[in-house]
């Protein structure tokens, strides 16, 4: 039974930061690309950052880039998402995905809310 669950999220305040954390099971997990998606309401689910099996390269939208790092642990099978200087704009559902080239639709989390508010 294949498992990606994602913790970390909350209510934030604008400035703050966040660490999300996306914990997989039930695949070999090192040879998997992973990354994080986002969705705002009334919006399309959005490549937020991406990470390559190795971790050696990695990959960010623009509204994210600076502020947001994406980094995994292959003993561990878990991935992060580390979220600084958080912008109400940021809020949404975080979800996180495994995908490589025999399987390119990919596994998905559930998801975890974000919500940047003053």
């Amino acid at each position: 039974q294949v498992q990606l669950v994602e913790s970390g999220g909350g209510l934030v305040q604008p400035g703050g930061s966040l660490r999300l954390s996306c914990a997989a099971s039930g695949f070999t997990f090192s040879n998997y690309a992973m990354s994080w998606y986002r969705q705002a309401p009334g919006k399309e689910r959005d490549l937020v950052a991406a990470i390559t099996s190795d971790g050696g390269i990695t990959n960010y939208a623009d509204s994210v880039k600076g502020r947001f790092t994406i980094s995994r642990d292959n003993a561990k099978n878990t991935v992060y998402l580390q979220m600084n200087s958080l912008k109400p704009e940021d809020t949404a559902v975080y979800y996180c995905n495994a995908a490589n080239r025999l399987r390119p639709r990919g596994y998905w989390g559930q998801g975890t809310q974000v919500t940047v508010s003053s």
